[in-house]
């Protein structure tokens, strides 16, 4: 199986340089991910300035993790409700 051309794309994310590679079509959806890690990170160490870069890291990820969550249930609580007025 072989896999399709990856773009290697170099980003910053709390002042270090990362290089990730993606599907060619995907650059500008990776520059996008990391600037809103960057600026998730830049928040949280806004009101916690004593935080390592590990534990901004995980808290980062815990934050995001948590607004993903929050985001599928309430598409899932739409999807229901659409569901719903179709069947009346």
């Amino acid at each position: 199986m072989t896999e399709g051309k990856k773009d290697r794309v170099t980003v910053e994310i709390h002042n270090r340089t990362y290089t990730i590679k993606g599907d060619e079509e995907s650059s500008s959806h990776m520059r996008l991910v990391a600037s809103l890690v960057d600026q998730k990170m830049k928040e949280i160490q806004g009101s916690n300035r004593h935080l390592d870069t590990a534990s901004l890291a995980v808290l980062t990820a815990l934050n995001t993790m948590n607004d993903y969550l929050k985001l599928k249930e309430d598409y899932a609580t739409l999807l229901g409700s659409m569901r719903r007025k179709e069947d009346k």
